[in-house]
């Protein structure tokens, strides 16, 4: 699934091309997403794109008196197309810009394309967010301050949008690797400089996954059709039963909350 540097590469990938540019037509060809696309949508031509944000997993298109709320699931891509290429089968919606057009494709349509005219804050899919790791608000001590009541495993603990958006499988371990902290160590008990640790180790690691463009496991490229390849400088994603690249350790895999996760045993405490 995309997570917050996928999208936010999405969204740099995107925004010179859309900002300050009118939407010219949309077509959608396929309104049965993950929720149904919704009829105001193929009425939005004229309106001006504003501004392209990201909160947490979701691109926000600001037209003024609305947001186009994207969020692209587990198998979506927003490509940059030109008006004449063929849409292919899972090509399921097209806001064109003058010469250019933005496709949504999602084989699997778990994605969703909505639009709302409140601010997007309040929308229920939004209005229950945790933080953004990369905002000056995440540091340290607000992360102490967050894993005070929580008794779940810290892995578990960064996988929950509701707590700090964003960190996906593989940027959990990584953070939790670079930051000397164990996957199954309870939240609560991470000290003061566990957490200022942690929060730089967040921060660091999906700049770098930015940098990179992401990962691209299974279906995620940027919008110029590239691959994200962060994955392939993991230091423990994947990478169970080799020698850490620090000390030398085997590389351990474990399940939590049904998801895997990667650690070295020596490094990791």
């Amino acid at each position: 699934m995309p997570e917050l540097p996928e999208v936010e590469v999405t969204r740099r990938g995107i925004e010179p091309y859309l900002l300050g540019r009118m939407i010219s037509s949309i077509t959608v060809r396929e309104p049965r997403l993950r929720w149904r696309v919704p009829p105001q949508v193929a009425l939005l031509a004229g309106r001006e794109v504003r501004a392209v944000r990201r909160r947490g997993k979701y691109l926000l298109l600001d037209c003024g008196d609305g947001h186009l709320i994207l969020h692209l699931g587990m198998s979506g891509s927003l490509r940059l197309v030109a008006p004449d290429a063929a849409p292919g089968k899972h090509d399921h919606v097209d806001l064109r810009f003058g010469r250019r057009v933005l496709r949504l494709r999602d084989p699997r349509r778990f994605g969703a394309l909505l639009w709302t005219e409140g601010p997007p804050d309040a929308h229920p899919l939004l209005r229950g967010l945790g933080l953004e790791p990369l905002s000056g608000e995440f540091d340290g001590p607000r992360l102490h301050s967050l894993t005070r009541a929580s008794r779940v495993p810290i892995k578990p603990f960064l996988m929950n949008g509701r707590r700090v958006v964003g960190v996906g499988n593989i940027y959990a371990s990584e953070s939790l690797f670079h930051a000397g902290i164990a996957p199954r160590k309870r939240a609560d008990r991470l000290s003061k400089r566990n957490c200022a640790l942690l929060a730089a180790a967040i921060k660091r690691t999906l700049r770098s996954a930015i940098r990179a463009g992401g990962s691209s496991l299974r279906d995620f490229v940027g919008t110029d059709g590239a691959y994200g390849c962060f994955q392939r400088r993991a230091w423990v994603y994947g990478r169970d039963g080799q020698e850490c690249r620090k000390c030398g350790a085997a590389i351990r895999r474990i399940v939590q909350a049904q998801r895997a996760t990667y650690y070295c045993p020596a490094c990791q405490r």
